[in-house]
This record gives C-alpha cells, sequence and structure tokens, in this order.
C-alpha cells in the first residue's frame, strides 16, 4: 500500500508537456545563393534532431536553442543548405526541486545541392589527396580500405 501511494503522489508533483511551437514550409540558418535555386532537390527521407537542456534543482546547464537543431541537421545532412516542411516541437518535464529537461525537436526535410551530387559521385570510397602549398588539390589517387587504415594507423600514432 505504501508503494502504491508513493507512486500517486510522486505523479502528482511531475510536470510535463509538449508543444508543436511553429511549422515551416522553408527554413535555414546558413546563406543561400540565389543562383543555387534552380539546382536544389528534395531529399527523400525526413530528418530529426533536438538540443536538451537538463534542470537540476531550479536550475538549467544550458540554454536549449532551435538554431542550434536546424545548424545541427544542415550539418549533419551532406548538401543540405535549407529544411523544408519543418515541425519545431518543445518538450518539457520536471520534478519539481528534483530533476527535469526540456528540448526543442525539429522534424525536417532537407533541400539538397543538386551539384554536390555530382562533385561526390566522382569521389572514390578510400583515397589520398595531395595538397600543393596554396592549398590546392594536385592530385588525388584511389587507394583500398587496408592501404587507408594503414596510412590512419601512422597518422594517429
Amino acid at each position: 500500500m505504501k508503494k502504491i501511494l508513493l507512486t500517486l503522489s510522486i505523479s502528482l508533483f511531475m510536470i510535463s508537456c509538449s508543444t508543436r511551437l511553429h511549422d515551416f514550409t522553408l527554413i535555414s540558418t546558413k546563406n543561400i545563393e540565389l543562383n543555387q535555386l534552380t539546382n536544389l532537390k528534395k531529399s527523400e527521407k525526413r530528418v530529426s534532431d533536438e538540443d536538451k537542456t537538463h534542470i537540476i534543482i531550479l536550475i538549467p546547464t544550458k540554454q536549449a536553442k532551435i538554431e542550434n537543431v536546424i545548424d545541427k541537421i544542415i550539418e549533419n545532412s551532406p548538401g543540405c543548405i535549407a529544411l523544408l516542411d519543418v515541425v519545431i516541437y518543445s518538450k518539457f518535464w520536471y520534478i519539481p526541486y528534483v530533476y527535469g529537461q526540456q528540448k526543442f525537436v525539429v522534424e525536417a526535410t532537407p533541400l539538397i545541392n543538386g551539384d554536390y551530387n555530382s562533385i561526390t559521385s566522382n569521389l572514390p570510397n578510400y583515397g589520398k589527396v595531395y595538397l600543393s602549398k596554396k592549398g590546392e588539390i594536385e592530385k588525388m589517387v584511389s587507394i583500398s580500405e587496408n592501404e587507408f587504415n594503414t596510412e590512419k594507423d601512422l597518422i594517429l600514432k
């Protein structure tokens, strides 16, 4: 009986909320060149990410920001310059004076620069790139996975 009363009293003090904040057709935190608009392609998959903060007693460990989530999605999606059909949620739960979490969740479809696929389709899976003193690519050589791992081990030592 005591366990039931303890469980009921704890659940009465817990606070939780989930809210759909915004819907956007197109959003980006990066500069977009207008001449790129004709080469853009919609990704086939939808992506999601979040920025979360912990609340200890009454003090948040950081400030969760929507911009951080949008930046992460754009940077983690190769060739992405903006997001389409964006939905932003705010989620929150808290046990008063103990612990809680607040987070922003962004779900979107990446908008990919069409030139990105043509550039990356010519790259080998494993390769060595030789640069000039000015940092320009002189040549690129395809190597095997074993050669790549050997080179990587030498660099990490």
